[in-house]
């Protein structure tokens, strides 16, 4: 019973903490700050609270695959979650937020092939049920649901980070696996913060333009959005521990009717019935997806 209640916990505040970060990404690059400035201080700030937090963490011998996974759950997660924060410095909340349930099908994809885990019938339908509830949500952009739509930057960004960070998880899960929970949000902060730090080197971001633009107001945003981050972090840990990556990413897309109502209450996004009407369909996908995993 008590582990029940402690993966409830976690998927609350997985599902909670997710859209409202992205809430304070949006707005601090709206305020003038470069997306891969914002996703590098974002892992560096949590990865200084790691450091500080190191001694109280347990930490056993660590093998071959907790340094190989944590390189590649480094570079997958710093490159996706860059561009999600790109995405979202433009584009619509409430649309990108919908987008991201497509997560739980590319999960089942990589956690087959990586990890073994095999989707049933039910999730297969989930499936179905997930791409018609995209269908309501995405009919209400200026694209429709057509093929032009995958000409928005926003959406093209907003996929690709979708897939990375699919993939990314499952790279966690096997540095879970490999570890804990809380050693692996600790390689997870600092693996991100270098691949994250060299992808601001690649693209030239003026670092000493994005420093000086650091008002109390953004670092008050930015504080915020590191407490939201390492909760998403270390709850979604939590949940891969004891269920599979592609249920796991399921159970995480009740997240998306909070994003709908974020987008609609912060930031004024309209056609908010259709978006949440959508939104609910695509949560009941995920909720066959994991109720009916042993069915």
């Amino acid at each position: 019973m008590a582990e029940i209640l402690l993966i409830s916990l976690a998927v609350f505040l997985r599902v909670v903490s997710n859209p409202v970060g992205n809430v304070f990404q949006k707005q601090i690059t709206q305020e003038g700050s470069h997306p891969l400035w914002v996703n590098f201080l974002t892992y560096l700030l949590l990865s200084c609270i790691c450091l500080l937090a190191f001694s109280y963490v347990k930490v056993g011998k660590l093998g071959y695959d907790f340094w190989f996974y944590s390189l590649l759950g480094g570079i997958f997660g710093a490159l996706g979650n860059g561009l999600l924060v790109k995405a979202l410095q433009e584009g619509n909340l409430s649309i990108l937020g919908p987008i991201n349930s497509y997560k739980s099908i590319v999960g089942l994809i990589f956690g087959f092939v990586l990890l073994g885990e095999i989707p049933n019938i039910w999730g297969i339908i989930g499936i179905a049920i997930i791409i018609f509830g995209s269908y309501l949500v995405l009919d209400t952009t200026e694209e429709r649901f057509t093929p032009a739509l995958l000409k928005n930057k926003e959406i093209q960004y907003r996929i690709g980070a979708m897939v990375l960070t699919a993939i990314e998880a499952v790279f966690v899960k096997k540095v879970i696996l490999a570890s804990s929970p809380a050693i692996a949000f600790i390689s997870w902060c600092i693996f991100g913060a270098i691949f994250s730090y060299f992808l601001v080197f690649l693209f030239r971001v003026d670092q000493k333009n994005q420093i000086s633009n650091l008002t109390l107001n953004t670092i008050s945003k930015l504080t915020f959005l590191v407490v939201c981050i390492g909760t998403m972090q270390l709850s979604t840990n939590l949940v891969f521990e004891k269920i599979d990556v592609g249920y796991a990413l399921s159970l995480f897309q009740l997240s998306i009717l909070v994003s709908v109502l974020l987008g609609y209450r912060v930031f004024q996004e309209k056609d908010i019935k259709k978006k949440v009407i959508g939104s609910a369909i695509m949560i009941a996908g995920s909720v066959m997806i994991i109720l009916l995993k042993s069915s």
